[in-house]
């Protein structure tokens, strides 16, 4: 009995090759990069001060004169 359980243990048996490859700055994924994560938080950076820069040039108006509009009606009297 041992030996069948033995000869059945043996059968599972595979080869035990083992390739580890580790490419270091060689063909690696982009997104690893850590200059990729500076750009890219500088453009994220420079869009949102455009867009809220943008919509805050266009609510104020910078000169700080206000204009008053005076109406006079007058009648002629027959």
């Amino acid at each position: 009995m041992l030996v069948l359980v033995n000869l059945m243990l043996f059968a599972q048996e595979k080869s035990t090759d083992i390739n580890v490859d580790i490419n270091k700055n060689n063909g690696g994924n982009w997104y690893t990069s850590p200059w990729v994560w500076v750009v890219g938080a500088a453009v994220f950076i420079i869009l949102l001060v455009a867009l809220v820069g943008g919509g805050r040039s266009k609510s104020t108006s910078g000169s700080g004169e206000k204009v008053t509009v005076t109406k006079t009606v007058r009648r002629d009297e027959i």
